[in-house]
C-alpha cells in the first residue's frame, strides 16, 4: 500500500490531514528535534541538494508520519509514503524507488519490519543512489544496474533496536520522539478545537491533555469522542463536567491509564507477586499480544515508573501498589492488612 502526497498541497477535508500541521512552524511539541531539521533542511536547500536520510524512532503516536510530510513540505518535493510490511519482494522496491523524483521524499513506515533481502537492496539505493537488479532464472540471470536520482529515505520505527547495524548507520539523521508534556498537549487540543469548530473550556482541555498519556493521537482521538458525547448530552461545548463524563466512561482514569493499562500492572502485582514475571506471561494472563504490550502500553508505565524491565523481567514499582491500592512490602489490599 502506498500513498504519494504533493509537498505543496495544503490539509484538505480529510480529518487526518487537516488535523496534521504542514510546516515545522506549525508543528507543536518535540523542540529539539524541530531545531536540527529546520537547520539540516535549510542547510540543504542553501546547498540545492537533498536532505540526508532521516530515521525517526519513538512511541506510536507522536508524530512521526506528520514529520515526514513536513520535511517534504518545507523542501517543497512529494512524499510517498510506504509501510515495511508492505514490501515483501525486492521488486516492490525497486519499482517505489524507480518512480520517484529528484529530491522526492520516501517515507517508510515501520522499516524495522523489512525482509533482510530487501533491506540490502535499500544500502545501495541510500548510499549510491543505485540498484543492482537481477534478472532471468537461475543459470542464465544477469545484474543490471539501475540509477537512481537523489532522494531521502525517512524511516519510522517503534522498535529501534529490531534495527540491524548496517541500517542504521545509512541514517545521516537520527531523531528521537518524546511524550509530550501537559502543556503541549493543551495546546494540540485547542487547536484541534479549532479545526473541528468545537468549543472547549480552559479546565477540559486541560483535563484532556493530563488523561492524554503524552501522545497526540491519543488526544486527538479522545477529543472526538468526547465532542460527541458534547453534543449529545449537552449545548456541543465540551466543558469539565462532560469532559470528565466521557473520559470515565471510556474508562480512562486520572493518569491517562486505561482498563488494558490497570489489567496488566494487577497481574503483575496480585498474579505474580509484583514480580519479576516474563513479558509472554504477562501477556497470556491478560489475553493480550506481546509486541502490543512491548510497543503501546509499557513505554507509558516505564515513563511514569509504574514498573521496572529487569533481566529476569517485568517489577511493579511502589507507585503502582499505591495506584492499586496494594501493600507494596506485602501485595495485599490496604483493607485486608487493616
Amino acid at each position: 500500500m502506498e500513498r504519494i502526497i504533493d509537498g505543496h498541497e495544503q490539509a484538505g477535508d480529510d480529518d487526518i490531514l487537516t488535523l496534521r500541521p504542514q510546516l515545522l512552524s506549525e508543528y507543536i511539541g518535540q523542540e529539539n528535534a524541530k531545531e536540527m531539521l529546520g537547520i539540516y533542511i535549510k542547510a540543504a536547500l542553501s546547498r540545492n541538494e537533498s536532505l540526508d536520510h532521516v530515521l525517526l524512532y519513538g512511541p506510536p503516536g507522536l508524530g512521526k508520519t506528520t514529520l515526514a510530510e513536513i520535511i517534504a513540505n518545507e523542501l517543497h518535493v512529494n512524499v510517498k509514503t510506504v509501510s515495511g510490511p508492505s514490501i515483501e519482494k525486492s521488486g516492490d522496491l525497486a519499482s517505489i524507488l524507480t518512480s520517484l523524483n529528484e529530491g522526492d521524499v520516501l517515507f517508510i513506515d515501520e522499516i524495522h519490519r523489512l525482509p533482510s533481502y530487501v533491506e540490502e537492496i535499500l544500502y545501495s539505493a541510500m548510499e549510491d543512489y543505485y540498484l543492482d537488479i537481477v534478472i532471468g532464472k537461475e543459470g542464465q540471470s544477469k545484474s543490471i544496474r539501475v540509477d537512481l536520482p537523489p532522494f531521502t529515505l525517512v524511516g519510522a520505527t517503534t522498535r529501534f533496536g529490531d534495527l540491524s547495524a548496517p541500517l542504521r548507520d545509512r541514517f545521516g539523521v537520527v531523531l528521537r520522539l518524546n511524550y509530550y508534556n501537559p502543556n503541549e498537549l493543551y495546546e494540540i487540543i485547542k487547536r484541534t478545537s479549532q479545526v473541528y469548530e468545537t468549543a472547549i473550556t480552559e479546565e477540559a482541555a486541560k483535563e484532556l491533555a493530563k488523561r492524554s498519556r503524552g501522545t497526540p493521537r491519543i488526544a486527538n482521538r479522545l477529543f472526538r469522542r468526547v465532542r460527541d458525547f458534547a453534543l449529545v448530552l449537552g449545548d456541543g461545548k465540551i466543558n469539565l463536567e462532560i469532559c470528565r463524563y466521557a473520559l470515565n466512561k471510556l474508562m480512562i482514569d486520572e493518569n491517562g491509564l486505561d482498563e488494558t493499562d490497570l489489567k496488566y500492572l494487577k497481574a503483575i502485582i496480585s498474579q505474580f507477586k509484583g514480580g519479576p514475571v516474563g513479558l509472554e506471561t504477562i501477556a497470556a494472563s491478560i489475553s493480550e499480544v506481546c509486541q502490543t504490550i512491548e510497543d503501546v502500553y509499557e513505554p507509558y508505565l516505564l515513563q511514569e515508573g509504574y514498573i521496572n524491565r529487569t533481566p529476569r523481567g517485568r517489577i511493579a514499582t511502589a507507585k503502582a501498589y499505591k495506584l492499586l491500592g496494594y501493600s507494596f512490602m506485602k501485595g495485599l489490599f490496604e483493607e485486608d492488612i487493616l
